[in-house]
């Protein structure tokens, strides 16, 4: 259940879903997913589901991932610089890597960011750069970014991500509207936003402070 030929399937599986953009299927194929959640899930790993990884977060299910990296991607080259707020499992992180974007992946929760950064090194994943924080308002120092991925669900844009972002790119993420989600991608022309749904998601809540890597204890 661990095979290239399951991937493979997980692949077509998408293919059949509508993802028609051959560099996310080709990166998507290239990256054992199964190494990304606990061994006791690897069976799993290419199912069309989430999977939890700890900590109440999950593994997005792959669709979700494939859209998200297709919406970025819409007609135009593969984004140099992407800023990943929510590194969790790290797969998607891969992936863009995989597309050959330099990643600048963000995540709240130290315990996660750390088995992330030891995974990504096993890989051998080079263009990663890591960090522990609060990713609701971006990475400045970092910006400017080419496209801007949130792996949680929000209200609302962050508008600071926007003052992050060259014009020409995107942003993309889970929008909550009351009891439901959507998946939308904002096209970004350095002044306003062009807005287009993707989609019902389902994700976990973006939410603020981060946790400590020895203590669990929270920070502001």
């Amino acid at each position: 259940m661990i095979s290239p030929r399951t991937r493979g399937r997980m692949v077509a599986r998408l293919r059949a879903e509508g993802i028609r953009d051959e560099r996310v299927l080709d990166a998507m194929n290239r990256v054992p997913r199964h190494h990304f959640v606990a061994q006791a899930l690897a069976g799993r790993a290419y199912e069309p589901v989430s999977l939890p990884i700890g900590y109440g977060q999950t593994i997005s299910q792959p669709w979700s991932v494939a859209r998200m990296m297709e919406a970025i991607l819409q007609d135009r080259e593969v984004p140099q610089r992407v800023l990943e707020i929510g590194t969790g499992s790290a797969y998607q992180t891969a992936v863009l890597a995989e597309l050959g974007a330099e990643v600048f992946s963000m995540e709240r929760i130290g315990a996660l960011q750390e088995t992330a950064r030891t995974l990504l090194t096993r890989l051998g994943y080079r263009r990663v750069h890591l960090h522990h924080g609060d990713g609701s308002g971006g990475w400045p120092e970092k910006a400017p970014f080419d496209a801007i991925v949130i792996t949680a669900a929000v209200p609302c844009a962050l508008a600071p991500l926007y003052r992050q972002l060259r014009a020409g790119s995107s942003l993309v993420m889970p929008v909550e509207e009351g009891e439901k989600q959507h998946l939308q991608v904002s096209y970004w022309d350095g002044s306003q936003a062009r807005v287009v749904p993707l989609g019902p998601c389902l994700f976990v809540p973006l939410l603020a402070g981060t946790i400590s890597v020895a203590s669990g204890e929270c920070g502001g």
